[in-house]
């Protein structure tokens, strides 16, 4: 069993350990915004978890990806619990890449890969699109 730590610091603020001994500082009160709140993680996570799937499977794919860049946006619903209920995945490509290959990646990522993509679909519609860039 893995086992995060929360550390109640005052006010709406926590430090926040990751079973692998990484912490980082959360912010509940919006209002101050000093640190990312815990909603705003669950999309950075979603944009991360996907990223890093797109990225190995398009380097097994021998693509030549020179940067990737994904935007997560979000709605929350209205009343508590305020979940998330749409998300949109924008991923921003760069490189030599076949666009059958980017389309693969992406749906492997969605449908097979993503653990927190996985998750959130039980409660968000997630779609997705992208781009590449040429210059």
């Amino acid at each position: 069993m893995q086992t995060a730590a929360v550390k109640w610091i005052g006010a709406q603020k926590f430090v926040a350990t990751s079973p692998s001994g990484h912490a980082l500082d959360l912010d509940c009160d919006r209002d101050s915004n000093q640190a990312p709140g815990p909603m705003e993680l669950l999309i950075m996570a979603l944009g991360t978890c996907t990223a890093t799937d797109v990225v190995l499977v398009l380097e097994k794919k021998r693509q030549k990806l020179e940067s990737l860049e994904v935007l997560v946006s979000g709605e929350r619903a209205a009343a508590p619990p305020a979940v998330w209920t749409k998300i949109e995945i924008l991923f921003r490509l760069r490189g030599q890449l076949e666009e059958a290959a980017v389309q693969r990646a992406i749906g492997l990522s969605q449908e097979k890969y993503c653990s927190v993509a996985a998750m959130l679909k039980k409660t968000a519609a997630l779609t997705h699109r992208y781009e590449i860039v040429n210059d």
